[in-house]
């Protein structure tokens, strides 16, 4: 009985020996020379873990991650994604930042006045990406900006979000809008933001382009706008990789703004936040036209006289 008693007592000082190594074992810094990223796909647990720490020669055996998950509880706690490790983390450490869904976050930008084609080109070549977007993207629904994911997001995903950003901004923006504006509904407004958009790119001019849309729309004027011409005869599909020819100004579409008047149908691309509030509330002016200054901005004149005179200083600075 005496030593049966010693050999229970000896195995349970061993076991407790054994514990508190293990212990200070998962909670002792690793030897980790410099930040690196573990990488987990959906559904991988202790194997995979136990893998990438095995290759960085952190630990003298994959057993160890297998108990520590079991012995602290990690059981379906390990989420998927991309987690960064820094040096001085334990074994625990990194169990407890797996769990927390603390991954790394990417971002994707998407440029204002891209078409919808475009913006799904763009998604479809980011490689973090997952999925397909198998339902269509309307011309204008995409709120363009920088969006943050996490490696193995659904394209479909971020296309969600973006319109879900454009349908708030637009209602909101569209609820701001300056009185007596020639535009029957948020879905106009988003029309004309779209041709604001693809005829400027410089902020401080967009609100003095409105003005001259605004003011054609009042008279009932043509909006003689190049960029509606060129969606018609590329859809938004591609580069038109030429300049308009006068024969183009005579296409039978309702985009084509020499031949039809007031607003295209539908955008004729996804304009910003900036195009859309210029939309909202275009400057006061007097101006009816603008063409280029040949320096990256546009002269803009009330009578087509002066208009005329502008185009032939642009003929000569080009």
């Amino acid at each position: 009985m005496r030593k049966l008693f010693l050999l229970i007592l000896f195995t349970i000082f061993a076991c407790a020996i054994a514990v508190s190594w293990f212990d200070n074992m998962v909670k002792k810094p690793l030897p980790i020379k410099q930040d690196f990223v573990i990488n987990m796909p959906q559904g991988a647990g202790a194997n995979t873990l136990a893998g990438q720490l095995m290759q960085q020669n952190l630990l003298p055996h994959e057993i160890m991650v297998k108990i520590a998950i079991r012995a602290y509880g990690f059981d379906k706690k390990l989420k998927a994604g991309e987690f960064l490790i820094k040096q001085q983390m334990s074994l625990l450490d990194i169990l407890n930042k797996l769990s927390s869904g603390k991954v790394i976050m990417h971002k994707i930008t998407i440029p204002e006045g891209l078409t919808s084609q475009q913006i799904i080109e763009l998604i479809n070549n980011n490689e973090l990406l997952v999925g397909t977007i198998d339902f269509p993207v309307e011309e204008g629904s995409v709120l363009p900006e920088t969006y943050s994911f996490n490696k193995g997001t659904k394209k479909s995903d971020i296309i969600k979000q973006a319109q879900k950003s454009m349908k708030d901004h637009l209602r909101n923006i569209w609820q701001e809008r300056k009185e007596d504006l020639p535009l029957k509904s948020d879905e106009e407004l988003l029309i004309l933001a779209s041709i604001i958009e693809k005829e400027t790119g410089i902020s401080s001019e967009r609100e003095k382009v409105a003005s001259v849309f605004v003011n054609r729309l009042n008279k009932g004027m043509l909006l003689q706008t190049d960029p509606t011409v060129i969606y018609a005869i590329t859809q938004g599909k591609t580069e038109l990789g030429r300049s308009l020819r006068r024969k183009d100004l005579q296409i039978d579409s309702p985009y084509n703004t020499y031949k039809y008047a007031g607003l295209p149908p539908k955008p004729i691309c996804n304009p910003g936040i900036e195009a859309l509030k210029a939309a909202a509330n275009p400057l006061d002016t007097p101006y009816f036209y603008f063409v280029a200054d040949g320096k990256g901005g546009h002269n803009f004149s009330k009578t087509l006289k002066e208009h005329n005179q502008n185009v032939q200083k642009w003929l000569k600075n080009r």
